[in-house]
């Protein structure tokens, strides 16, 4: 790069309203994140239209906050990335029609960003990625496993075939009552078990890479009705932490077997369940036993947020990638290789 580059990042993808400028693909500027959890708490998940409505509101305030705090005015900025998919799809509207406005405003060029591609590049926030590298995806809506052999190369070697890790976390702390995002809640309470309800490991065929955690989630619920029929007691912690043991055990040895069987330089964990301590501590504990390099961001970085999108954005602006005034939400999009 002849100069440095300052990217100007946009994520509304579900409920939270994101912006932040960052330099030259690994330096942020700012990051500013209004979160909806409050809003959202009151009906155990995510409301998609409530969601699309505190991003209206929101939208203007954030990105003039990440210029603020950058100390940046928008004709010193080289481009704007947004998340163009997957997502809410009213969600992803309001970001990628006020990266429009504010593109076509200041003559900027516009960069349509995979969300699980941004979650990917968040740990180039950290440190330079190295080839090839495999990364682990884990977040409400997404767990999987995922190749790079470059920059823009992305092969999906494993997939959930039914519920996503970090739905599945929400599924049961419901289940338990304890309150939403399920997963923080559940975390905590693994850790502050002394026993732990043996639940079942879903390994699918040999070979395969996949996940699945419908059993899982239905192994709980049938494990709480039973011992409720029968007037026992059920403790949640206990519960939380037999489940927790069986996410995370599936997770670490199905990403480490294929970190080995394709001779990765690096392993990355990415997503809001990488936030998990409990997961974060068995990948960290698994790949120093093997000697293979293992990174996650830090929690700020895990969720949801405008930093990642905009450092996956930098690699496809060198990389010569350009939107259009075109660009629309693509809830269905699909996590492939950009073109060279």
């Amino acid at each position: 790069m002849d100069k440095d580059i300052y990217i100007l990042g946009i994520e509304t993808s579900c409920d939270e309203t994101a912006a932040s400028v960052i330099k030259n693909g690994n330096e942020i500027i700012s990051n500013i994140v209004a979160s909806q959890i409050q809003s959202q708490q009151r009906f155990g998940g995510v409301v998609p239209e409530i969601a699309s409505r505190h991003h209206v509101e929101q939208i203007t305030l954030v990105i003039e906050e990440a210029l603020s705090e950058a100390g940046l005015e928008p004709m010193e900025l080289d481009a704007v990335a947004v998340t163009e998919g997957p997502g809410l799809v009213g969600a992803l509207l309001i970001g990628i029609n006020a990266a429009k406005a504010f593109a076509f405003a200041n003559g900027l060029p516009i960069i349509g960003v995979h969300h699980i591609a941004g979650h990917i590049y968040a740990n180039q926030l950290m440190q330079p990625m190295e080839f090839p590298l495999l990364a682990l995806i884990v977040s409400g809506g997404h767990t999987e496993l995922v190749l790079m052999e470059n920059h823009g190369s992305f092969k999906l070697i494993g997939e959930t075939r039914d519920d996503a890790a970090g739905e599945a976390y929400d599924k049961v702390a419901r289940v338990l009552g304890l309150p939403y995002p399920g997963g923080p809640a559940i975390d905590r309470l693994a850790h502050e078990s002394d026993d732990a309800v043996e639940f079942p490991r879903a390994w699918l065929e040999l070979d395969s890479y996949d996940f699945s955690f419908s059993g899982l989630k239905s192994a709980v619920i049938n494990y709480k009705h039973n011992l409720e029929q029968k007037g026992g007691e059920v403790i949640p912690a206990h519960v939380a932490a037999g489940f927790q043991q069986s996410v995370v055990e599936v997770l670490t040895t199905k990403t480490l077997k294929a970190a080995k069987e394709y001779n990765v330089k690096q392993v990355i964990a990415a997503g809001g369940v990488a936030a998990n301590k409990g997961l974060r501590a068995s990948l960290e504990a698994a790949f120093e036993n093997e000697g293979i390099p293992f990174y996650v961001p830090p929690i700020s970085l895990c969720t949801d947020n405008a930093a990642m999108i905009a450092a996956a954005g930098t690699a496809m602006f060198v990389d010569g990638q350009r939107g259009n005034m075109g660009m629309n939400g693509r809830p269905g999009m699909s996590l492939t290789s950009w073109s060279k």
